[in-house]
């Protein structure tokens, strides 16, 4: 059955105007898809209304009916409103018909006045040196609904400052406002209820409970979704102002779950990662473990030129030699999860034009539920879609060793992947010519002929499809090293194809992907059919956490 999964509008009246919005919609979210800012600190969309910051109070009305007849009262031919007679929260009310809104009245603007004043009571004036200076609620809301001077004469209660709550999160207490966001993410997103509030009143404060810590791989999250600047990263801490820094679209590598991310990046260098929202993939969250990835940037065996035979050469150089050795005979090819769908396709390129056997290692882990899959690599699935593999991954490249010893293989390409930790030594790979195209130094590229240097994810562009065969997009957010070509252009050549053939070709296999051919993919992606290889248990996706369910 198809169903039309929009949904259904509403009209309510916000300062005397009327709009359309989504009916039920949380009022908040509703004013702000008509360009209303509802301020706001407690309330989060993806986590359960709390009410405790009282920011967000606004004035609500509806018309008035005849109690005998429950016809609406008219007042000058236009339905008489009844107008509550205290102020309400708007993130705990949600849209009905004929609602009325005041949001700019004299009453809601003290509102906001008292709530601002109460909170800045005892917050230190520390702004210019604050972590959260430039993504802080506070200080925003402040500037407009702040008096300019302090009516307490009293002294401040200073709290604790740089409280370690776990290994990737510091707290400074004395900037909390209690909104109880972090506590929410821990008990009903990540289920690690750790933390909670101690004491009362303006000693009240933020704490682990006796033994714990928040030390659960999503923690960070909780420093993404704090208003104020309470909760910091301790790895990202004092490190840049974050207006310096440049955001770039990513996805995260460490799963197939295809997390979507923010790279900030300033002058070739990454800060940090944060999570992107996509609600058709991870919500707006993402694991700790997947903040760390872009180290492996700077890391000591990062390879920054071509080898031939131990030593340094020209990339020119190292791929005429490669090319000779790919188009010898007898070739294999082991491929990449981590390699984009435009790179698995020039290898699905050249190994139809050499007639090389293709293998694709597997990399599994386990599957936490959340945002971690059990598919430990970022594009399997673009392997089926672009033809580079129609079968399970290996689990270990032992058949690979058979046929080299065999002698059936006499040269070998191998692409992001260490062999030697998948079932092929040094000596195994001493008996073929081998050319290795990777980022960083490792067993298997001091055993290889030829090794061409490719770029990290961060440093190059294209397309991931997902577990749930959902194609997205990442940009290039630095530069690589000087002189390395992207992998697309090295295997392009390799394969002796054109770089502009890649998505005409695939949209001609696959209908879901004409406007990919065009250059049109919208930031939540484009779901593609997978059905084709559900027989395939590797490609079974078991829908996580965030997930969309599927619609009747």
């Amino acid at each position: 059955m198809v169903t039309d999964n929009k949904p259904s509008l509403v009209t309510i009246n916000v300062d005397g105007v009327e709009h359309q919005v989504a009916a039920g919609a949380n009022l908040v979210d509703a004013l702000a898809k008509i360009g209303k800012e509802v301020p706001h600190y407690c309330y989060h969309p993806k986590l359960p209304v709390a009410g405790n910051c009282r920011m967000c109070l606004v004035e609500l009305g509806s018309p008035l009916r005849d109690r005998a007849t429950n016809e609406v009262i008219l007042e000058n031919g236009k339905p008489k409103i009844g107008w509550q007679p205290k102020p309400a929260i708007a993130c705990a009310t949600n849209v009905s018909p004929g609602l009325h809104v005041r949001l700019e009245s004299p009453t809601v603007k003290s509102c906001r006045e008292g709530v601002t004043e109460m909170l800045l009571l005892n917050h230190p004036l520390d702004c210019p040196i604050c972590d959260q200076a430039g993504e802080c609620k506070l200080q925003e809301f402040s500037a407009e609904y702040g008096r300019g001077y302090s009516r307490y004469l009293d002294e401040k209660n200073a709290k604790p400052k740089k409280t370690k709550l776990g290994p990737r999160v510091t707290l400074d207490d004395e900037r909390c406002i209690l909104c109880s966001r972090c506590v929410r993410f821990c008990n009903d997103i990540a289920k690690d209820p750790v933390l909670g509030f101690v004491n009362r009143g303006s000693y009240n404060t933020l704490t682990c409970f006796p033994g714990r810590e928040l030390n659960n791989n999503y923690s960070l999250n909780t420093v993404d979704i704090c208003p104020v600047g309470a909760l910091t990263s301790t790895d990202f801490r004092f490190k840049m102002r974050v207006w310096f820094l440049k955001k770039t679209p990513s996805i995260c590598t460490e799963s197939s779950t295809g997390v979507n991310t923010t790279v900030w990046s300033r002058e070739g260098k990454i800060y940090r990662i944060t999570p992107r929202q996509n609600d058709a993939v991870n919500d707006t969250w993402m694991p700790d473990s997947g903040r760390e990835l872009y180290k492996i940037v700077e890391e000591d065996n990062r390879l920054t030129g071509a080898i031939l035979k131990g030593t340094r050469t020209s990339l020119e150089s190292a791929l005429n030699v490669a090319d000779a050795i790919l188009h010898q005979g007898g070739l294999a090819i082991v491929g990449s999860g981590h390699l984009s769908v435009e790179e698995q396709f020039f290898l699905a390129q050249l190994a139809k034009k050499t007639g090389a056997k293709t293998y694709m290692p597997a990399h599994r882990g386990q599957n936490d539920g959340l945002l971690i899959s059990e598919d430990r690599t970022p594009n399997f699935r673009g392997a089926l879609v672009t033809g580079l593999t129609d079968r399970n991954a290996d689990h270990d490249l032992k058949t690979l060793a058979s046929d080299i010893e065999a002698g059936r293989v006499r040269s070998l390409l191998i692409c992001r992947e260490d062999v030697t930790r998948l079932g092929l030594s040094a000596a195994i790979l001493a008996k073929v010519r081998t050319v290795v195209i990777s980022t960083h130094a490792d067993a298997t590229t001091s055993a290889a002929e030829v090794v061409i240097p490719g770029l990290t994810v961060f440093e190059r562009s294209g397309n991931f499809i997902n577990c749930q065969f959902r194609l997205q997009s990442f940009a290039q957010a630095i530069p690589g090293p000087t002189g390395v070509l992207p992998d697309v252009m090295v295997l392009a050549r390799l394969a002796k194809s054109e770089t502009t053939a890649v998505w005409k070709t695939l949209a001609e296999q696959n209908p879901a992907l004409a406007s990919v051919a065009q250059g049109l993919i919208p930031s939540e992606g484009i779901a593609l059919d997978g059905s084709a290889w559900s027989h395939l248990s590797f490609c079974e996706s078991k829908l996580l956490k965030f997930a969309p369910q599927p619609k009747a």
